[in-house]
């Protein structure tokens, strides 16, 4: 089959590999219908380190269950799914609790990796698989987008949203104008945030954020940033959605709430340390971490799909073929798309 791996530092291309096996009884092997390339895929893209032929980091799909292991028994070959880049057991303290994307039985925390292919195997398939009624054919190419999403960035944005404990009438920044951030703002919508606040510096991005309910933008960054959020709220913000994983991100997120206000931080971090010691004085409510896919997949975000209440599925710009996914990833890397799907059939 046919797999992404990074040749070197900003480029990509494919590979002839061994089609996957199933290797544990909770095993599925899925054929993918969709993928796609995350923000975060960029990280590892752009890493001067990189060693030749290294796995993609791809982590997203929508596919064809063609084999199950011995164990399953909550899907079956042809079903069409929706695979979470988490892998939630579903029977640990941690996913009983509503936090699947950091399973208990996580080795390592134990995420999708090489999804950018034509196969993947899927582990604690019984559970964390998510099952999408009908056939891809049943769908249109945006609905399409849209189920794709909840493999990860919508989950992500709404996690945002839960773990900073966003509530009706909240006043809401989001700092990141990525897909996730875009999520974000969806989530908070979702929850009743009165006041949303989208910080970015790119027009497409700051008109996609006002269609998906920001009620003001703001393009400033560092001090000046804060200042006009602030003016723009009349004071800080109950709640500050952090979709990037950089410090500066955090110390804006810090600086637009007022004392008592609540983060959630989803953008992976790319920074060594960040002194939990600053916030002392704020009272601070910080949460983060990787989303609950499984969890808010199966009891808010596919339905809300499907009746068309969100659509998510708008954060997919541009869409290429898996041959194309070195052009895929330059789009991404040079801002020109906000997300970009790969079509396979």
């Amino acid at each position: 089959m046919k797999s992404a791996v990074y040749l070197k530092p900003g480029q990509v291309g494919l590979v002839e590999i061994d089609r996957p096996q199933i290797e544990d009884p909770q095993d599925a092997i899925i054929r993918i219908v969709r993928t796609c390339v995350c923000g975060s895929d960029l990280w590892r893209y752009r890493d001067d380190q990189m060693e030749f032929g290294t796995r993609n980091s791809g982590h997203e799909a929508i596919g064809i269950v063609e084999e199950v292991g011995v164990a399953i028994t909550t899907v079956q070959p042809g079903d069409f799914v929706i695979a979470p880049f988490t892998h939630g057991c579903g029977e640990c303290d941690a996913c009983r609790a509503g936090f699947d994307g950091t399973c208990d039985r996580h080795i390592g925390n134990n995420w999708s990796g090489g999804v950018q292919a034509e196969y993947i195997r899927f582990h604690f398939a019984n559970w964390a698989l998510v099952k999408i009624p009908g056939q891809p054919s049943d769908y249109s190419e945006g609905m399409l987008k849209s189920l794709l999403s909840l493999a990860d960035v919508m989950p992500t944005g709404y996690h945002a949203a839960r773990v900073a404990d966003v509530k009706p009438g909240d006043k809401v920044v989001v700092i990141g104008d990525g897909a996730v951030g875009q999520c974000a703002v969806i989530a908070a919508k979702m929850r009743g945030a009165s006041q949303i606040v989208m910080m970015s510096r790119h027009a497409d991005r700051q008109a996609l954020a006002r269609e998906f309910g920001a009620t003001a933008v703001v393009a400033e960054r560092g001090e000046a940033g804060i200042a006009k959020v602030r003016e723009l709220l009349g004071g800080g913000a109950d709640a500050a959605l952090e979709c990037v994983g950089t410090e500066a991100s955090i110390d804006q997120a810090l600086g637009v709430l007022h004392n008592g206000g609540r983060i959630g931080f989803v953008g992976v971090p790319h920074y060594a340390n960040h002194a939990l010691g600053s916030t002392f004085a704020q009272n601070i409510t910080i949460g983060g971490g990787a989303a609950s896919v499984t969890t808010y997949d199966k009891q808010v975000l596919l339905k809300a799909v499907l009746d068309g209440d969100i659509n998510p599925g708008k954060v997919f710009t541009s869409s290429y073929s898996l041959e194309d996914i070195n052009q895929a990833y330059q789009d991404m890397d040079q801002r020109k798309s906000i997300k970009a799907m790969l079509v396979l059939e």
